[in-house]
């Protein structure tokens, strides 16, 4: 069995109606008319152990909803869940010791004590022995850089040193499966790839299994060499990163500085069109079922002088998109610019 199966996850949430005004208000506290609103929807598949694997798609589309019927926080309307061969919902209290969860909005340390201080409490909820606590806290703090952070108040910590004592509380108790939702959201880039190559060190010494959810494409490529994409509680990709984007990733972008301000390679092919011009900087989208990146480079360089160039993936927003149309519709590309006049 997998580290992680989800069988046919569904989760339906009723939500009351509201009536305005007072009479209203009064009503509401005697009437249960509401709506059902499916979050997740028949969604399955297994990640085996040492996997890492990231779970993306947009704002509201039942990725945390799925996360929190895998870890037992919420109880699935139907289907069922199983990690480390334990059920989310029976076995609840004993996969609490085998998992660990990072949310990258919420936090499981105390604000007003010193990490320290929450480590230790932590390990006396997960009932840790003092000799394996000591030894992994050591580990985690010198990997993390946080000597020196252990004793000053959670809530006096950058974003960054919080996230570091996340992940230490996290993984304080030697859990086989890591959670990780958003754990990147508002950090710099340098905080960023120190997660990354932490992470990566993790699964690779420990052989620890993850599960990440991100809107931020760099950690999935960085991090998984997974994706399932989710939308509208309802799985519609599973595979490596790079059939992905063989299979819908058709929107790439050309980002380029020009020699001068002012100049812009409007002599496009059908397909492709400049989606930003600020100054000296460019960026040409295109369909890359419909022109080729190196002839449109060659056609670009021939009408303007270029200082720098690179070409871009898409973006995962414009991959969901993609996906959710089905990939015989084309995808509308976010801030396209008409092509002026030919001069």
């Amino acid at each position: 069995m997998g580290a992680v199966v989800a069988d046919a996850l569904n989760k339906t949430f009723r939500v009351l109606d509201h009536r305005p005004g007072l009479l209203g208000a009064v009503r509401n506290l005697f009437s249960a008319a509401g709506r059902d609103v499916s979050a997740v929807r028949d969604v399955s598949f297994t990640i085996e152990p040492g996997e890492m694997v990231g779970y993306v798609g947009p704002n509201g589309s039942g990725k945390s909803t799925t996360l929190k019927m895998l870890t037992g926080i919420l109880r699935p309307t139907s289907g069922q869940a199983v990690v480390c061969g334990l059920s989310s919902t029976a076995d609840r209290r004993a996969l609490a010791r085998r998992i660990g969860v990072v949310f990258g909005q919420r936090t499981q340390l105390w604000w007003d004590l010193p990490p320290m201080e929450g480590f230790r409490l932590l390990r006396h909820i997960y009932g840790v022995p003092l000799p394996d606590f000591e030894r992994r806290l050591e580990e985690l703090v010198e990997r993390l850089a946080l000597a020196d952070v252990l004793d000053v108040p959670v809530r006096k910590l950058s974003l960054g040193q919080k996230m570091r004592c996340e992940l230490v509380a996290a993984l304080l108790h030697g859990p086989e499966v890591l959670f990780l939702d958003e754990p990147t959201i508002g950090l710099d880039v340098v905080v960023k790839e120190e997660l990354h190559t932490f992470l990566r060190a993790l699964n690779a010494d420990h052989g620890t299994t993850m599960l990440l959810t991100s809107h931020d494409l760099d950690d999935i490529e960085q991090l998984c060499s997974r994706v399932i994409v989710i939308d509208r509680g309802e799985r519609l990709h599973d595979g490596d990163l790079a059939s992905l984007h063989r299979r819908y990733g058709h929107v790439r972008r050309i980002s380029l500085q020009l020699a001068a301000a002012g100049e812009e390679p409007w002599a496009l092919p059908d397909g492709a069109w400049v989606e930003r011009s600020e100054g000296r900087q460019v960026v040409i989208a295109f369909d890359a079922d419909r022109v080729a990146a190196p002839l449109l480079v060659r056609g670009v360089l021939s009408h303007v002088e270029v200082v720098d160039l690179a070409v871009h993936e898409a973006r995962i927003e414009d991959v969901i998109k993609r996906i959710h149309r089905g990939p015989d519709r084309p995808l509308p590309a976010a801030g396209r610019a008409s092509p002026p006049p030919e001069r």
